[in-house]
């Protein structure tokens, strides 16, 4: 999760734009458009009314288009929309202090119960922590503030880089396989300064969130963004799908890319989302459990497709951290639907995965 008060360096607009209420016609020679396979006829929207709404939440912003059935106003809407945002921020933001991830991480040493909405976040992030190899780890609180990406703020200018021993020391109560869960308590060990950090899924988990509530409230199309992390259900009155632009990393020379959100979600990580520079140094927000530091490898971004914006949001993290040879091969063996940018001598250079390039569309009926 993202406050922005506690942010340092460059900052780049969310990765992925809405580009309104439809593809263009004249610019299809100049998009690569991805489509998801639908079997059938989507469902008409229940009106013809889209509302837009926004806001701001986590320390960033947040904006919904939303068809809703008549009867149901805009107050309506905008309530349901905070009450799930401000239920994720209650139970996962370490920038509020009464917050349920605050109290565990300045608990003292012992097993502590949690709550069930927040043992499902942290039971699956565990999950993914198994998965990926620790490339996924919601236990890293500890190094994110010590490289001042946390809530304590920057570093001092003096120490911009933590020594060794600050990392030792950090790694010591960080780690995926060092968090014990009891299942039948429903429960979870601190070691004694551990500190949780879910900022890799929790803007994906409230997008999911968020998009599960409307659909209860019967606007079952939609179209929610939280901090660049979207998820698009059914379709606008006028049949066309959600359609947002991925944003292209500075420099990039391949064309820019389209896609139509049909209950699917997408989620960015990118180098150039939060850092900061030192002795001509970049040094990204995501850190590596693996050695403490934030990671170092050449990819710039990486795009994650995946009906569910948690995993979207969670993957994008993973795949970054692997790294530009790794994450591919694994994204592949997965069948994730994924996008890498990587930084070379040559300018920025993409690769995609095989579930990635199935989604492209040769624009004939994208856009109709």
């Amino acid at each position: 999760m993202t406050d922005t008060s506690s942010s340092r360096g460059s900052r780049a607009a969310p990765p992925v734009i809405n580009l309104g209420d439809r593809l263009p016609l004249a610019d299809r020679a100049d998009n690569r458009v991805l489509v998801p396979a639908l079997e059938g006829a989507p469902p008409r929207p229940p009106s013809d009314v889209i509302r837009s709404l926004g806001g701001r939440t986590m320390g960033t912003t947040w904006s919904a288009r939303v068809i809703a059935p008549l009867g149901v106003g805009e107050d309506d809407i905008r309530a349901a929309i905070q009450a799930e945002m401000d239920a994720v921020v209650a139970l996962f933001s370490p920038w509020e202090p009464t917050s349920e991830v605050s109290r565990f991480n300045a608990a003292p040493e012992g097993v502590w119960s949690v709550s069930q909405r927040f043992w499902d976040l942290l039971d699956a992030a565990m999950d993914l922590g198994d998965e990926t190899n620790g490339a996924v780890d919601p236990t890293l609180g500890a190094l994110v503030d010590l490289w001042g990406f946390g809530p304590p703020g920057p570093r001092s200018p003096l120490l911009p880089v933590p020594s060794e021993d600050e990392i030792a020391a950090a790694m010591a109560v960080s780690g995926w396989r060092k968090l014990r869960l009891n299942r039948e308590a429903r429960a979870a060990m601190q070691l004694g300064g551990m500190k949780l950090d879910f900022s890799g899924i929790a803007k994906g988990h409230a997008v999911d969130r968020v998009s599960d509530r409307l659909t209860a409230l019967g606007a079952t199309s939609h179209l929610i963004e939280i901090g660049g992390e979207l998820k698009g259900r059914g379709v606008k009155p006028d049949a066309q799908p959600w359609w947002v632009e991925i944003e292209r990393v500075e420099g990039a020379a391949f064309p820019r890319t389209v896609a139509a959100l049909f209950d699917l979600a997408v989620a960015t990580s990118g180098d150039y989302r939060r850092s900061f520079e030192y002795a001509g140094r970049r040094y990204a927000h995501t850190i590596d459990g693996s050695t403490g530091r934030p990671v170092a490898n050449a990819l710039a971004s990486v795009t994650v497709l995946h009906a569910s914006a948690m995993k979207a949001d969670a993957y994008a993290t993973a795949l970054m951290v692997m790294g530009g040879f790794e994450g591919p091969d694994y994204a592949e063996a997965l069948g994730l639907a994924a996008h890498f940018v990587e930084r070379t001598d040559r300018g920025p250079v993409e690769r995609m995965t095989s579930a990635f390039a199935a989604l492209l569309d040769d624009s004939e009926s994208a856009a109709g």
